[in-house]
């Protein structure tokens, strides 16, 4: 089983389990700010809950490369949104600040 690691916790899950749901159920505060009341429920359309993942994870679908194209994000940025990504191996999250997850300093 792999475990992901976020803000502090260790949280073991089964492979090819969603990261936002993972995340969630497991009272990992996911978003910044307002974001945590207006987001879009895990239908990639907002880009609130992305992060930067370190480790093996599923490719980018199209929603996840489509949003993040969109600004305030950059597809050159390294960053995925959770609720479009499948745990695959061992991973480490970090969330930067600003509304979408798309600033410069970590938040955890």
């Amino acid at each position: 089983m792999p475990t992901v690691s976020a803000q502090g916790k260790s949280i073991q899950c089964e492979v090819g389990a969603n990261l936002r749901q993972v995340l969630r159920a497991n009272g990992i505060d996911l978003y910044n700010g307002q974001a945590q009341l207006i987001n879009c429920r895990g239908l990639g359309t907002c880009g609130t809950c992305a992060v930067q993942i370190v480790g093996a994870v599923s490719e980018a679908n199209w929603k996840d490369r489509t949003r993040r194209s969109l600004p305030p994000h950059s597809p050159d940025r390294d960053l995925r949104l959770a609720c479009q990504t499948q745990v695959l191996d061992d991973i480490t999250i970090i969330k930067y600040d600003g509304f979408w997850g798309q600033g410069l300093q970590r938040t955890w």
